[in-house]
């Protein structure tokens, strides 16, 4: 069975290296993305984030040439770049939390937008 995907960008006035530098710094999630949760924590190996669902777990795909991480990646232009987060519909999801889900990834894309532009 195939679930439905949702493509969330935002273009940002910043080199693309620099963003994907700072997006893929698991600490810095919580100052760009607070949706996703309130603080980060690395225990070993393994990161964790804490959020208003409790406590998950969570990983990147390691650096790569290719400004990619899971699910997330970074598409250079010319003068800057954009962001674009793969959201998936997660199995027996009802369309009203699929949409706050496509707004909250919105939402913590243009902060990464705003904290980016700011510097």
């Amino acid at each position: 069975m195939t679930s439905e995907s949702r493509h969330i960008g935002e273009r940002i006035d910043r080199p693309a290296d620099e963003v994907y530098e700072y997006a893929s710094d698991r600490a810095d999630l919580p100052q760009w993305a607070p949706g996703l949760g309130s603080s980060v924590e690395k225990v070993g190996d393994r990161w964790f984030v804490e959020s208003s669902e409790g406590r998950f777990g969570f990983a990147f795909i390691q650096r790569n040439e290719y400004w990619v991480y899971n699910p997330m990646r970074v598409i250079a232009d010319e003068s800057g770049c954009e962001a674009v987060f793969t959201l998936r519909r997660r199995p027996g999801m009802n369309d009203e939390d699929f949409r706050a889900d496509a707004a909250a990834v919105a939402a913590d894309i243009t902060g990464l937008k705003q904290v980016l532009e700011r510097r």
